[in-house]
């Protein structure tokens, strides 16, 4: 942010986060690469696939927690893979197993393989399920706003619509249905998949979110701590932008220099 200027904290369930950036471990070439690019991001919050990732439960295998440190950052496991409520209940409670207690978890059931697009009837399952158990939980959403506010109701902690289809780089395909679900939220809202490059960030940022996920973006970029910074960059460029207010579009050209009082020749 500019010296002029300290926005408030991102809030979630208690927790507050300078970085409006969440950032995901998967897709990258080796763990030394996933932890270059998540440090250039600026992330405070790091989410992994509980069900392919080794915490430590094969000795023999890479350790993620080798590279992204819990004392650094706030891990965010996710459900990804999990199909019906009960398979995604089962994973958080496995997580929390895995990390002594941890309840801050990424809630996402898939409705199928193709399009990896969420099912909202196993979600609304699984979230209410994970509430009363205790959770704070972050949900992985479709972009329809009475969706969104069920699962506010039921008690989610932040609201994660899709920009576009997971891993797609489609960028935000629907800004009137994320602007009613920001409009409408009493939590957090943050655009998860979809975003392929800086300016959909950016986008998402000046939409009013109030933050972003994203993994293939960064992963898949030519050069992935490069596009790291980029994003950590527009993401605070669309934060500063939508508090600062865009100028009226307007119908016709409206000049920067005033004509009245102007010097004749």
């Amino acid at each position: 942010m500019t010296d002029f200027f300290q926005d408030a904290p991102l809030r979630v369930a208690g927790r507050e986060f300078a970085s409006r950036l969440l950032v995901g471990t998967g897709k990258y070439r080796d763990f030394d690469e996933t932890g270059e690019a998540i440090a250039a991001s600026g992330a405070e919050v790091v989410t992994f696939a509980v069900r392919r990732t080794n915490l430590g439960q094969d000795a023999a295998a890479p350790n993620l927690l080798d590279v992204i440190s819990p004392e650094r950052y706030t891990l965010l496991p996710n459900t990804a893979g999990c199909y019906t409520a009960q398979d995604a209940v089962r994973t958080c409670r496995l997580a929390r197993e895995l990390l002594d207690g941890h309840n801050l978890v990424k809630l996402e059931v898939l409705g199928d393989d193709a399009t990896l697009y969420p099912n909202v009837v196993e979600t609304l399952a699984a979230a209410e399920t994970l509430v009363e158990d205790g959770f704070d939980v972050m949900v992985y959403t479709s972009d329809d706003p009475i969706v969104a506010r069920e699962l506010e109701r039921i008690g989610c902690c932040a609201v994660m619509p899709l920009g576009s289809l997971i891993g797609s780089g489609h960028g935000i395909q629907n800004p009137y249905n994320l602007r009613l679900i920001i409009e409408q939220a009493g939590v957090p809202v943050l655009v998860d998949a979809g975003i392929g490059t800086a300016s959909e960030a950016a986008q998402a940022m000046e939409l009013g979110c109030d933050g972003v996920l994203m993994n293939s973006a960064i992963a898949h970029a030519r050069q992935p701590v490069l596009m790291a910074s980029a994003m950590k960059q527009a993401v605070q460029a669309g934060r500063e932008a939508f508090l600062a207010g865009r100028m009226p579009r307007r119908q016709g050209a409206d000049p920067s220099s005033p004509l009245a009082g102007r010097i004749n020749a």
